[in-house]
């Protein structure tokens, strides 16, 4: 082993005993949302009982032993104020609850997603309609959608009848949508997106 090694092991070139403390706070931070029980170590907190109830400011040492007496936990839910603020719970229920209500919310929670349709330069008008109808069903749906025109070989030189295709489209669903984006040429797809009326 280096002779640069050994002196640092041995705490020469560096206080072996501030390495290891140094080394010991790195890797005791909890990796929960709050500190719980023995991980609080503030002198002083502001301690709420289980049923809501100011017990007063006191150690954290009191107040675990109070959580435990309950057989319940000591969490911290207001690390910023002073002195923080704990609570005497069941933080495994807390947590479990807390996951079940953040589910409930994301399950009620609408997704808009964005559809698509593709028409062509020479749609024919069952074609047209059939794509409109399409379109309706996903702005009623509460989707955006997005239209397209893919321009194929000497179809480019005639964007203008693309644009006349698209302001037909726009029209075909101005009752229940409206141009969130109007048509735009971009390489040899024009695109158009529309949004429900109601969407902000």
């Amino acid at each position: 082993m280096p002779e640069r090694s050994v002196d640092f092991m041995r705490g020469r070139g560096f206080p072996a005993l501030a390495f290891l403390f140094i080394f010991r706070r790195c890797f005791n931070i909890s990796s929960k949302e709050q500190q719980i029980n023995e991980e609080i170590r503030d002198k002083e907190i502001r301690v709420i009982s289980d049923d809501g109830e100011q017990l007063g400011i006191m150690s954290a040492a009191e107040a675990l032993k109070i959580a435990e007496s309950k057989n319940l936990d000591l969490v911290k839910i207001a690390p910023a104020a002073k002195p923080p603020v704990c609570k005497i719970m069941d933080y495994g229920k807390f947590r479990f609850e807390k996951a079940k209500r953040e589910k409930e919310a994301r399950k009620n929670q609408k997704t808009i997603e964005i559809k698509e349709i593709r028409l062509s330069l020479n749609i024919d008008t069952h074609d047209f309609e059939t794509k409109i109808n399409h379109a309706r069903k996903f702005i009623a749906a509460g989707n955006k959608v997005k239209v397209s025109i893919r321009f194929r070989g000497r179809e480019m030189a005639h964007p203008d009848l693309g644009l006349v295709i698209m302001k037909r489209c726009a029209e075909a669903c101005e009752d229940c949508a409206s141009i969130e984006k109007p048509a735009k040429l971009e390489g040899r797809q024009m695109l158009m997106f529309l949004a429900p009326k109601n969407t902000k």
